[in-house]
């Protein structure tokens, strides 16, 4: 007969992956084990394994739902998380935890009131403290912000995290030398804190220092040859061996390292790009009729999807970075959605595929336009639009874009004239824009319509059954 092992007094099974049978505390350690390494669909395997054999384990149902929240669902996240509280009102770690989800999804107000709640629960946890500077700064409350990231750094003055945030806010109120003291502080502390390294590199820079700026990230790379964000970060700073457009690793990196809180960054920059594409191809298209093949390129998290799928019968979207997909398939507008570096997926797609493609603050990503222009010409049907947003290169000058050191290109007006003319593509419409706040100050940026020119040999145009596009 197989021996069956005893457990100790008390102690309950619960499944796991690959048959193994644990204690349910051996299994939740194993998941959070599995969760910090970055597996979090993994991880939430086991959490439900756990909760299947006791459903009030309330650290389980707390970090199931930051897991889900980081998959892109922050509506179970919220609900997961609040029947912990349920049971365990009096944990000031999941009072945290409910605050990061709802000041990632954007909810700013209610997730004050649950830091709040933490700090009153446990009033020397350093990372409430620091959360809680971060949504002062969302809040547009710069003293409150600076005396939350203080006090994490009495409590903690080795807390890499609460200095690179109070440098970066101390930068953007343009207090920069003491910004850079207190970045040059986090770095030494943890040479590997990105976040920290990226600011130190930026604050020098925009305080006209470019040698030393250069010198950080060349010290960087000196220690990770590989790194994406370094490589691309120097170029910009320095100017010399600038890409034509942003390497995928870096893009892929960047987006994904802040997908979940993607959205309130930008709600906190007063973003407008799905806004203004919106109303050029409302103003080009007129009504919508649902009758379009329609391509989000460079979708990210879907801001343009509920705009764009009124007038699509098939809308897609394609970005580089699975975690800002995961966010975008949650909003259930999209028919596909494709991980692919953009260029690439165009040219792969048969020709004339799509009737419309937007493109909102993705193309800011290249500095070389005329190869993705004329992938999209490609991948466009006869008369069929493209609209996009770029930043604005103003002022007299040399070259048609240039690599700024935020890691953005911007564009000339006359540049994007000629690629899309070479594209075969028809400008309708160029119009100077807003289409951020960015450490205080506009970013000036165009808003670009423009039309495939009909087939040379006098084809007509192919579309959907039913389908006419307005010329309005």
């Amino acid at each position: 007969m197989r021996h069956k092992k005893t457990l100790a007094p008390g102690a309950e099974e619960a499944t796991a992956p690959r048959e193994r049978r644990f204690t349910i505390e051996q299994a939740f350690e194993i998941a959070q084990t599995v969760h910090r390494d970055g597996r979090a669909a993994e991880a939430e395997g086991i959490y439900r394994a756990v909760l299947q054999a006791r459903p009030e384990h309330v650290a389980a149902l707390g970090a199931l739902g930051v897991a889900r929240h980081q998959q892109g669902d922050s509506g179970e996240a919220l609900q997961l998380i609040r029947r912990a509280l349920a049971l365990a009102p009096g944990e000031p770690g999941i009072w945290n935890n409910l605050g990061n989800v709802l000041l990632e999804a954007g909810q700013v107000d209610a997730a004050a009131d649950a830091y709040e709640q933490a700090v009153r629960l446990a009033p020397d946890l350093v990372e409430v403290h620091n959360n809680l500077g971060v949504l002062r700064r969302a809040q547009q409350r710069p003293v409150e912000a600076e005396a939350a990231y203080r006090r994490a750094i009495a409590l903690n003055p080795r807390f890499a995290d609460a200095l690179s945030n109070l440098g970066r806010l101390l930068n953007a109120l343009e207090r920069t030398d003491e910004a850079l003291v207190v970045l040059c502080e986090a770095v030494l502390l943890q040479p590997d804190h990105i976040k920290a390294r990226h600011a130190l590199g930026m604050t020098y820079c925009m305080a006209g220092r470019v040698p030393e700026a250069a010198q950080v990230y060349r010290d960087w790379l000196a220690e990770e040859p590989d790194n994406p964000e370094a490589r691309h970060h120097l170029a910009a700073c320095s100017g010399d061996a600038v890409p034509e457009r942003a390497a995928d690793a870096y893009v892929e990196k960047v987006f994904d390292g802040f997908a979940e809180s993607f959205e309130s960054k930008l709600a906190h920059l007063h973003y407008r790009a799905p806004q203004l594409i919106e109303a050029a191809v409302a103003e080009r298209l007129g009504a919508p009729q649902r009758a379009l093949a329609v391509l989000d390129a460079g979708c990210g998290t879907g801001l343009c999807g509920p705009l764009l799928a009124p007038y699509a019968q098939r809308l897609e979207g394609v970005d580089l970075s699975q975690g800002m997909l995961a966010k975008a398939e949650h909003r259930q507008v999209y028919d596909a959605l494709a991980k692919a570096e953009l260029m690439a997926f165009l040219r792969d797609a048969a020709p004339a595929r799509y009737d419309l493609i937007v493109s909102a603050d993705t193309l800011c990503y290249f500095g070389e336009l005329q190869g993705v222009c004329d992938a999209a010409a490609r991948a466009l049907r006869p008369q069929g639009w493209l609209f996009f947003t770029v930043e604005a290169l103003l002022g007299d000058g040399a070259g048609g874009f240039q690599l700024h050191p935020h890691g953005r290109y911007s564009h000339r007006e006359a540049y994007l004239r000629e690629v899309l003319a070479a594209a075969g593509l028809a400008v309708e419409g160029l119009e100077r824009a807003q289409l951020r706040m960015e450490s205080g100050k506009p970013v000036e940026g165009w808003v670009v319509s423009c039309r495939k020119e009909a087939s040379s040999d006098g084809a007509e145009p192919v579309g959907l059954p039913g389908h006419s596009l307005s010329s309005r």
